[in-house]
């Protein structure tokens, strides 16, 4: 899922899955300011882990302003 818009508050994102035996770990890039942040979860709950890391995300982003 390169490049998403999740929005006008966040912009482009970068979200990279690794599977690595039961668990699967979403990393997310944020396009403009290059923060990476990365969640760990089942890999039956892609989705699920993808929410936590765009949610650590969007808290990291609003650390910075």
């Amino acid at each position: 899922m390169a490049g998403n818009d999740l929005g006008p508050d966040l912009g482009q994102v970068i979200v990279e899955f690794t599977r690595n035996g039961a668990y699967v770990k979403c990393s997310a890039i944020h396009v403009a300011t290059g923060r990476e942040v990365s969640a760990m979860g089942p890999v039956r709950e892609p989705k699920a882990v993808e929410r936590v890391a765009i949610a650590k995300l969007r808290r990291a982003l609003e650390g910075q302003a």
